[in-house]
């Protein structure tokens, strides 16, 4: 039996000889009855992360490695490391120390009892309070639609094989990970714990990524933004007929409807402005449709060290 680790690389020079290290005690003192391989995945790193991987690479064959011709994103490292890993059982982990290794025999225990997807949630994170306030914003947005997924969200699961086949049988342009594995609708575990402080480099995930991940999140599992935007347009219809009644009951009684242009002109801008706003949300999902006719894919890989 052998459990792949997929880890997607990007600016994480120093930590990933300390997370192969983890892995490798992990697999000698608790799964010495399992084989292991790491899949490092860099994601069109300037540091020395690429060499300090395939020093890695030099030193254990269990390692494998692959490389991209530029940044593609940490979502594109991830599906490239998924499609390359063979093992029985699939583990997503962070390059940065910030998923506990010490949590992954507990997660194989609950695999070998029947479980096909292993989820560790966030209830905490060692972030600024903008980031948190922001995740919690997301998640609970996120949950309205998506009431399985775990209030802090995950990165950090073990997925079976048939999971992870089911996974990478989807094919689309734009994939928010936490939703299509849970739409997948295989039985599944939860295991919480605290997310842990970074303490070897800075974290490349800056708000203009986290935006676009919730965005494709909202957008691409789902129907909620259209839903949202058609209960407005049937309010906005709503007020506007009530409005239009008390003109014709006006006029009826001899009054002058339109004794200034403050309430039309607030008319004006607020249905503009909705107006405004749908065509945003329909553009996006426009846009979306044009990425996937285009059928470009996620990722260009340069090499591969398997």
């Amino acid at each position: 039996m052998k459990i792949s680790f997929v880890v997607a690389v990007y600016h994480n020079e120093g930590a990933l000889t300390k997370t192969y290290e983890k892995i490798h005690t992990l697999f000698k003192s608790e799964l010495p009855h399992y084989e292991y391989e790491i899949v490092f995945v860099d994601d069109g790193s300037k540091d020395g992360s690429l060499t300090e991987i395939l020093s890695l690479r030099e030193q254990d064959t269990h390692v494998k490695v692959i490389t991209f011709t530029r940044n593609f994103g940490q979502m594109a490292a991830m599906l490239a490391g998924f499609k390359e890993a063979t093992g029985d059982a699939v583990i997503n982990i962070s390059a940065d120390l910030q998923d506990p290794v010490e949590i992954i025999p507990e997660m194989v225990k609950k695999w070998e009892a029947g479980s096909e997807i292993v989820i560790c949630h966030r209830t905490d994170r060692s972030d600024s309070l903008p980031a948190k306030l922001f995740s919690r914003f997301a998640y609970g947005v996120l949950r309205l639609s998506l009431p399985q997924m775990p209030s802090g969200g995950f990165d950090f699961v073990l997925m079976d094989r048939k999971v992870m086949d089911a996974f990478n049988a989807i094919d689309v342009r734009h994939r928010f990970f936490q939703g299509d594995l849970l739409w997948t609708g295989f039985s599944t575990t939860l295991i919480p714990y605290v997310r842990l402080k970074r303490t070897i480099g800075k974290s490349q995930y800056n708000f203009s990524k986290k935006l676009n991940n919730f965005l494709d999140a909202i957008l691409d599992s789902s129907f909620l933004p259209i839903r949202l935007i058609s209960l407005l347009g049937v309010i906005i219809s709503m007020l506007g007929l009530l409005y239009s009644i008390d003109i014709v009951l006006a006029w009826l009684g001899g009054g002058t409807p339109f004794s200034g242009w403050a309430p039309i002109m607030i008319a004006i801008l607020i249905v503009g402005g909705i107006i405004m706003l749908m065509l945003g949300v329909i553009g996006e999902y426009v846009w979306r449709i044009n990425e996937e006719v285009r059928k470009r894919p996620n990722y260009v890989i340069r090499d591969k060290y398997l």
